[in-house]
């Protein structure tokens, strides 16, 4: 038997948890499906302080005190990845899972992005040998010992900062002559005195076992060198995770994001989207927002 729901959220990040908890709190039948063990990608931002109502806070301890409150009205169902969601003519919508196969009248799109891969030489071999995406997964094991960060945005500097407190001999290379990371953070940055490579990119990583060094070039010399390190963080942003929706017929830009109104609204009837997933500013508190709206939406074209 099909289980049937008002609204079923796709990914269990800021905007899906936000998603959730407004969905549970005006009455609908909704269930989060997350593909992984909690909420992905979230879990490995190492620590924030722009996020209101918080001096400083990690991903991972915000996006529980999120599940919290969504579990109070609303099961998440983790390890069931959606493949597929089709948009009935009269007027449901199905959603194929890993596990089953549900019913909804509306379905919200949060499946965020994945970190993008440098594609070099080296990158995939040493995965879990050397080659990391997330500091707070991997930074512990790397203090006291010489890593690179590659990348020049907040995600980067962010994970410099963080891996400096572990311990770990940071340096950064970035592409162009300036960052693109806020204000703020690059200010702490100087104040944790750590240097930057500029104008340089990775050409292959290199070792036997483990990562030993990554050569790189300068975009503007030409010049190659090899830096000495035990291990690569790669932050060179993200790309949207939006195949499933895309299959769908859910439009999305040159870029792959999601295109919506300003009610979160997809260009298939019953189907929204939040969150990294839409593109423009890739923020927690801005996923939170979208989340809201796509659930009030929801539910407003669900009553209407």
């Amino acid at each position: 038997m099909v289980e049937e729901f008002d609204l079923i959220i796709v990914g269990g990040g800021p905007a899906g948890l936000t998603a959730g908890i407004y969905a549970g709190r005006q009455g609908m039948k909704t269930i989060i499906l997350e593909m992984m063990v909690g909420a992905g990608s979230g879990y490995m931002v190492p620590l924030m302080e722009n996020y209101p109502g918080f001096d400083l806070i990690s991903g991972k301890d915000l996006l529980e005190k999120m599940r919290k409150q969504v579990e109070k009205r609303v099961p998440i169902a983790n390890m069931e990845e959606v493949k597929e969601i089709i948009k009935n003519d009269w007027g449901y919508v199905t959603v194929k899972t890993s596990k089953g196969t549900y019913k909804t009248k509306s379905v919200i799109i949060s499946t965020g992005s994945r970190h993008r891969r440098l594609k070099v030489p080296g990158e995939i071999d040493f995965v879990g040998r050397g080659v990391c995406y997330c500091a707070t997964c991997d930074g512990p094991l790397y203090s006291d010992k010489d890593v690179a960060v590659i990348g020049g945005g907040n995600a980067a500097v962010q994970e410099s900062i963080y891996l400096k407190s572990l311990g770990c001999k940071v340096t950064i290379v970035h592409r162009r002559n300036k960052l693109r990371a806020e204000k703020y953070l690059q200010e702490k940055l100087d104040e944790n005195d750590i240097p930057i490579i500029w104008d340089s990119v990775v050409e292959r990583i290199n070792g036997d076992k483990n990562v030993d060094s990554v050569t790189l070039r300068n975009i503007k010399t030409e010049k190659r060198n090899k830096l000495h390190v035990d291990g690569i963080f790669i932050a060179i942003g993200e790309e949207p995770l939006s195949k499933v929706a895309q299959n769908a017929g859910v439009e999305v830009d040159g870029n792959g994001y999601i295109i919506t109104d300003k009610f979160q609204r997809t260009n298939i009837s019953g189907m929204y989207a939040a969150g990294d997933i839409t593109g423009g500013i890739k923020q927690w508190v801005v996923a939170c927002a979208e989340g809201a709206v796509a659930a009030i939406s929801a539910y407003n074209d669900t009553i209407n």
